[in-house]
C-alpha cells in the first residue's frame, strides 16, 4: 500500500521527539458475509478496511495515531500526533526491543480471493438449511452464517523490518432449534479457518448443519443437570474453550509484567499437574488463529508455555518482552488498523496423553462428561471462572448415561489444572469458529486439547445432586 521511502519517512517523523521503538501498520481487508433466516437469506454485507496505524513506544507507554486517508498529508499527521503523544508520557524504563528472525512461514492459502458470484455463498446456505430440518422433523428454526474475508497487511518498523502478510479467513457455522411439547433444545456448529471455499467441498454445509441439529435434538432431549461437586471429563477439541479461557488469558505478557496474573513472577515454577503440557501456535497450517507474522512483524511461532506442569514462559510482544528484557514470542495482535496491539493467544492447544478415552470414562465414578462449552467468563486476578455446557452427559459407574442440560461449570483454573488426573490420547483442535475478545477488541483464535479428566469441579444445575 506504501512504498519504502514512504514508510521511512513516516518512522522518522513518529520519532522525531524521541522513542524507544515505532511502527507503521497498514491494513487493506474485504470481507462479505450472509446470514439466511426462516428459509431465505435475511441479510448480506460487504465490508472494505483501508487505513494505517502509527505507533511510538517510549517506555511503558504510548503514543498512537491512525487515518483511513492514505494520502501523505493525512498520515504525516498521524505520525507526528503519535510522536507528540509518546513525547508527553510518562518516561519508563527503556530496554532491548528484541526481535525474532525475519524468516516468514504462511500457514495457508494466500492465494484464495473472494467470490465474485454471491450465489455461491446462498446456495451454501440454502444445503445447510435442508440438511438441517431433514435431521429430525422436531427441528423448527436454522439460523444459517457464512463469511469470507482476506486481510493484507503491510508492517515497517524502526529496527529495519518491512513485512508483508495476506491472511483468508473463511467462517461457516449453523444454529438450530429444536422443540417438542414446548421443550426446546439448541446446537451450534461452525467449522472454516485460513483457508478457501474449497474447504467446504470436504466439510460440507450438510455436515456442518446436521452435527448442529444432532447436538440441538440431544439438548431437546436432555434431563436437568445435577448440582454438586463431582469429577468432570472434559471433551477433545471443543473442551479447548476451558483451557484458553481458565489457563490461556492468564498467561498473556500484560497481565503477567503488571502483576494482575496469578501466573506473575511464577517462570519455573509447579503451575499444574505434571500430566499438563500447554502450547500455543502461531504458524499451524490453516487454522483460525494461525498468522504469518504478527501484527507487529514478527513471525507466528511455536510457544511451549507450560511444560509437564511447570510454567516456561508467557505470551509476548513486543512492548512487554521489551520491558520484560525477553523476546517477543509473535502475539502481538490487533483487531484493526485502529487500535494498537496487544498479547493475544493464537492457536492454544494441549498435546495427547497416554490415557484411552475409554479407561478415562471407566475410571469415574460420578461426573459430568462436558463434551463442549458454549462460552464462560473468567477473572485473570484470581483465575476463577464460570462456564456453560453446550453439551453434556452424566457419567456413572464408569458409564456414559443420559444427556444433561443447564449445566455450568465453576472452578479456579491453576485449581483445576492441578486436579488433572488423566489426558486421553485423543488430541485434536476444535473446529474453527473461534473468536477471542479482550480489552474491546476481538481476533480470531484456535483451541483444542485431548479427552482430559479433572479429579473435582464444581457443577451448577437445577436437579437434585
Amino acid at each position: 500500500m506504501l512504498d519504502r521511502q514512504t514508510f521511512d519517512r513516516l518512522l522518522s517523523l513518529a520519532l522525531a521527539h524521541g522513542g524507544d521503538f515505532a511502527d507503521v501498520f497498514c491494513e487493506r481487508r474485504t470481507s462479505v458475509g450472509f446470514r439466511l433466516m426462516r428459509g431465505a437469506i435475511h441479510e448480506t454485507s460487504l465490508g472494505i478496511t483501508v487505513g494505517t496505524g502509527i505507533r511510538v513506544l517510549c517506555g511503558e507507554s504510548a503514543g498512537y495515531a491512525y487515518s483511513d486517508d492514505l494520502s501523505f498529508e493525512a498520515l504525516e499527521r498521524a505520525a507526528r500526533t503519535a510522536s507528540l503523544i509518546a513525547r508527553t508520557a510518562p518516561s519508563g524504563t527503556a530496554g532491548r526491543i528484541a526481535v525474532a528472525p525475519r524468516e516468514i512461514h504462511f500457514p495457508y492459502d494466500t492465494r484464495h480471493e473472494i467470490a465474485r458470484d454471491a450465489s455461491i455463498y446462498v446456495r451454501m446456505l440454502e444445503r445447510a438449511d435442508t440438511a438441517a430440518r431433514a435431521f429430525d422433523p422436531r427441528i423448527v428454526a436454522v439460523n444459517a452464517t457464512v463469511t469470507d474475508e482476506v486481510q493484507e497487511v503491510w508492517i515497517a518498523s524502526s529496527d529495519g523490518a518491512l513485512v508483508h502478510d495476506r491472511r483468508p479467513l473463511v467462517s461457516f457455522g449453523v444454529q438450530v432449534v429444536s422443540n417438542t411439547n414446548g421443550e426446546r433444545g439448541n446446537g451450534f456448529h461452525g467449522d472454516g479457518g485460513r483457508t478457501s471455499l474449497a474447504f467446504y467441498d470436504v466439510t460440507t454445509p450438510e455436515t456442518i448443519a446436521r452435527e448442529a441439529a444432532r447436538r440441538a435434538i440431544v439438548n431437546l432431549e436432555a434431563i436437568p443437570a445435577p448440582a454438586g461437586e463431582m469429577e468432570m471429563i472434559v471433551g477433545a477439541g471443543g473442551g479447548g474453550v476451558l483451557l484458553h479461557e481458565a489457563v490461556g488469558h492468564g498467561l498473556e505478557s500484560d497481565f503477567n509484567r503488571e502483576g494482575i496474573s496469578l501466573y506473575s513472577g511464577r517462570v519455573g515454577e509447579r503451575v499444574a499437574s505434571e500430566l499438563v503440557t500447554i502450547f500455543d501456535d502461531g504458524n499451524l497450517d490453516e487454522e483460525r488463529g494461525s498468522i504469518g507474522v504478527d501484527d507487529e512483524g514478527i513471525p507466528g511461532q511455536h510457544k511451549v508455555l507450560v511444560e509437564r506442569g511447570i510454567l516456561r514462559g508467557y505470551m509476548q510482544d513486543r512492548q512487554n518482552a521489551r520491558l520484560m528484557n525477553v523476546t517477543s514470542t509473535g502475539s502481538g495482535r490487533r483487531q484493526s488498523f485502529r487500535v494498537m496491539p496487544q498479547p493475544r493467544m493464537c492457536n492454544t492447544h494441549m498435546p495427547s496423553g497416554e490415557s484411552s478415552v475409554d479407561e478415562i470414562i471407566a475410571s469415574t465414578k460420578r461426573g459430568i462428561y462436558a463434551k463442549s462449552f458454549a462460552g464462560g467468563q473468567v477473572e485473570i486476578s484470581k483465575g476463577d471462572f464460570v462456564f456453560m455446557v453446550a453439551e453434556g452427559y452424566l457419567v456413572e459407574n464408569g458409564r456414559v448415561t443420559a444427556a444433561v442440560k443447564n449445566a455450568t461449570i465453576v472452578g479456579n483454573g491453576p485449581d483445576a489444572m492441578t486436579k488433572v488426573v488423566a489426558v486421553g490420547n485423543d488430541a485434536r483442535l476444535s473446529s474453527r469458529h473461534y473468536t477471542c475478545g479482550k480489552g474491546g477488541q476481538y481476533v480470531p483464535v484456535g483451541v483444542g486439547m485431548p479427552t482430559v479428566k479433572i479429579s473435582s469441579i464444581t457443577v451448577g444445575g437445577t436437579a437434585d445432586g
